[in-house]
């Protein structure tokens, strides 16, 4: 019996390792999308396990529904994930949303009436706030959070790629 765990252990870490070596391909060998890529945490608590199976250990929880996460392998119902500290691991596929959002990053970030320094201030976020993405061009993005919608520079934001444009 022993035997036969560690050869299912040895076998799943392999093609882990597979996985991961095909994330430099540029689209995930499972669902074909790109990669890496960021989603977002679907469920209010979601374990993150060493590795893609039930029988790995679970080294931390994610407890914030929204939380933008950057895909960056597949395998199987299994995503490998990673949060803005770059700390993560696997985590099932039913926990993730396509949906984007954001993390502020800057201390403070003003929220614009337009895509422009000068235009007028709709509210103000503070670091750690998340908020969903509705639009970016090539330097700014239109979030909103809790009934509030302006425009921040990409800068200020953890959960898009520089220059991304998400319609």
């Amino acid at each position: 019996m022993m035997k036969k765990r560690v050869l299912v252990a040895v076998l799943t870490a392999s093609l882990a390792c597979a996985a991961m070596a095909q994330e430099t391909e540029g689209r995930g060998p499972v669902t074909n999308l790109p990669m890496p890529r960021f989603v977002s945490l679907k469920a209010s608590e979601a374990n993150v396990r060493r590795g893609p199976s039930l029988s790995h250990r679970v080294d931390w929880v994610y407890s914030l529904r929204g939380l933008p996460l950057r895909v960056t392998a597949e395998y199987g119902h299994w995503r490998r994930i990673e949060d803005r500290d770059g700390q993560g691991g696997w985590i099932h596929y039913s926990l993730l949303s396509g949906a984007r959002t954001a993390l502020i990053e800057a201390e403070s970030v003003e929220l614009r009436s337009r895509p422009d320094v000068d235009s007028n201030v709709v509210a103000v976020a503070k670091r750690g706030v998340v908020a969903r993405i509705e639009t970016c061009g090539e330097t700014w993005c239109r979030i909103a959070k809790d009934g509030y919608e302006g425009w921040v520079h990409e800068d200020a934001l953890w959960g898009v790629e520089p220059g991304e444009i998400i319609e």
